[in-house]
């Protein structure tokens, strides 16, 4: 957990919850120009706000519940982000399977790299909980497979698309997977996921019942500034999209970019404080929860407008996601980690990201 202030709310995590609803009621949808720059501005200061505050109800919960109350406040703001997008613009039935996929690579190698580096020049060595994140992956990969790797391949429908009936049993499993990893890491092996040597769990102390209660009400507003602004946003990111010529998978990356840079800041911060086990929850738990939950929910929101969701990704984009866990289960199964880690991570993420604009 980041340091986060206790006894007090910060302005900005209150004017700008407030900001963001204003600028609903005042506001139409916002095409290429000042508007759209402005209601940008205003969703990503949501998105700071909203990690702020799903912070400071962390810290009155405590961990592990802390960093699983970030990573669900992502996978909502996520949820929202395509749902909004699917309602607001042209049909783009990749959309989910592109952000979806974008935000497991940007996890996996993005966020998790980039915190095994900056705890590498820390401290040379890094360490973390073998049983905690070999949790996170055995429930990732399964998920990760189920959707995005088998629609290829079944015959029901041609891939990359599920039938009705295959995507309904995809969505239960990925929500009973979900609600299985949910039951271990909060409950039956709670102590997986702590920090190693947890020793400084209450350093910054636990923020009053009042002040918790006005960031859970502040973090519920910022949430709802965050889905209805990207409503209406989607004309202007579609337009800029086409104007500059870039692929239709540039839409996910950027919506993956967008909710998960507060939290990548967040889990810097935990491992420059020798935290890596609280980083690694916050990237993988992010990853389990954006399919665990953003899959269901979209599914369903797809059935009621009908929009087919095509889920099944590249031949080349299989391979980097087996590549990926693969180097991922090397390194997440000792318990320490250093500086070669967190650059194979981030040289894998590269690779994403330069066959999605060169495929």
């Amino acid at each position: 957990m980041s340091r986060t202030s206790v006894d007090r709310i910060p302005l900005y995590a209150i004017v700008l919850p407030a900001l963001g609803a204003a600028a609903l009621i005042v506001t139409g949808k916002a095409g290429l120009g000042a508007l759209a720059l402005v209601l940008a501005a205003v969703l990503l200061g949501n998105v700071a706000a909203a990690v702020y505050h799903a912070e400071v109800v962390a810290l009155r919960v405590g961990e592990p519940f802390g960093t699983l109350i970030l990573a669900l406040s992502v996978t909502i703001i996520e949820a929202g982000l395509i749902v909004a997008i699917m309602l607001g613009g042209a049909p783009n039935p990749g959309l989910m399977r592109d952000s979806v996929q974008a935000v497991v690579m940007l996890v996996l190698h993005g966020v998790a790299g980039l915190c095994i580096v900056v705890s590498a020049f820390r401290g040379r060595e890094a360490e973390f909980r073998v049983e905690g994140t070999s949790a996170f992956l055995a429930v990732l990969i399964p998920m990760a497979t189920l959707v995005m790797i088998v629609p290829n391949y079944v015959v029901s429908v041609p891939g990359p698309f599920y039938s009705n009936l295959q995507l309904a049993f995809v969505s239960a499993a990925c929500l009973v997977l979900y609600a299985a990893f949910l039951f271990i890491q909060t409950g039956w092996h709670r102590t997986y996921f702590l920090p190693v040597g947890e020793g400084d769990a209450m350093a910054h102390g636990r923020p009053g019942m009042r002040i918790a209660l006005a960031s859970f009400g502040l973090l519920l507003l910022a949430l709802l500034s965050v889905v209805l602004l990207a409503k209406k946003l989607t004309p202007a990111l579609e337009s800029g999209v086409d104007a500059a010529g870039l692929p239709v998978a540039a839409v996910g990356l950027i919506i993956a970019m967008i909710v998960l840079l507060p939290e990548t800041v967040a889990a810097l911060r935990a491992a420059a404080r020798n935290r890596l086990q609280s980083s690694l929850n916050l990237a993988l738990g992010s990853g389990v929860a954006s399919i665990g939950l953003t899959v269901p929910v979209v599914a369903l929101v797809s059935e009621w407008v009908g929009q087919p969701l095509a889920l099944g990704i590249s031949a080349h984009g299989s391979v980097l996601m087996a590549l990926g866990f693969l180097v991922a289960v090397i390194t997440y199964g000792t318990g320490r980690t250093n500086l070669l880690s967190g650059i194979v991570h981030l040289v894998l993420l590269a690779t994403y990201i330069f066959t999605i604009f060169a495929p």
